[in-house]
């Protein structure tokens, strides 16, 4: 069985048994593949990227290209129990369209993102005066496919806003572990926000 990152882990930790799943921008499958022999799930992925779609078909997952700039429109309503969208939400065009897309489709979402608020990155910025990176953000500023940096603090204000209800929040830090701060000051502690949401 594919052995997953922490943060993926916990992702599949929120899928229940038999549920049926979409991933958005699903790269090389591995977490579907992961549900499918683990929890056996049913779905698809989508994907954009040539080589993640031919790995998720090495993969065996149903993988369909997709542009999730341009909304989900091919699924209906409650089409899917869980969708997922694992760092991801910072590279699309209309985070907040996206994320009511999500909620059409699916029962529930899953949500993961880097914190651009974590201690390390704001240390970058302050007393180096560079655009930051991380394990999380690894990209240098001119070719990084991220255009939407968000916090723990903004994904929250922007759920209020939607009407979206946060059943659960994780945080992770820098080595994909529990920061011991983290139910404290999640926004400075936390690289790596994981949500498990709905509609309010």
């Amino acid at each position: 069985m594919t052995t997953l990152r922490p943060d993926l882990q916990m992702v599949a930790d929120w899928v229940g048994k038999k549920q049926r799943v979409l991933d958005l921008g699903c790269g090389d499958g591995s977490l579907l593949r992961y549900l499918f022999d683990s929890r056996q799930a049913t779905g698809y992925g989508l994907e954009i990227d040539p080589a993640g779609i031919t790995q998720s078909v090495a993969n065996g997952i149903n993988v369909i290209e997709s542009d999730l700039d341009e909304g989900l429109s091919d699924f209906d309503d409650d089409a899917f129990d869980q969708v997922i969208m694992t760092q991801t939400l910072q590279a699309v065009q209309r985070p907040d369209q996206l994320l009511r897309e999500m909620l059409r489709v699916g029962r529930t979402g899953i949500v993961t993102f880097p914190n651009f608020a974590y201690y390390r990155l704001r240390y970058h910025i302050a007393v180096r005066g560079r655009m930051p990176m991380s394990e999380a953000l690894s990209y240098a500023w001119y070719e990084t496919p991220n255009i939407h940096f968000c916090t723990i603090r903004d994904f929250e204000a922007l759920c209020a806003e939607l009407g979206i209800h946060i059943l659960e929040r994780r945080v992770l830090s820098h080595d994909l572990k529990r920061p011991p701060l983290r139910g404290f000051l999640p926004n400075l502690f936390g690289e790596i926000a994981l949500y498990r949401i709905c509609r309010a």
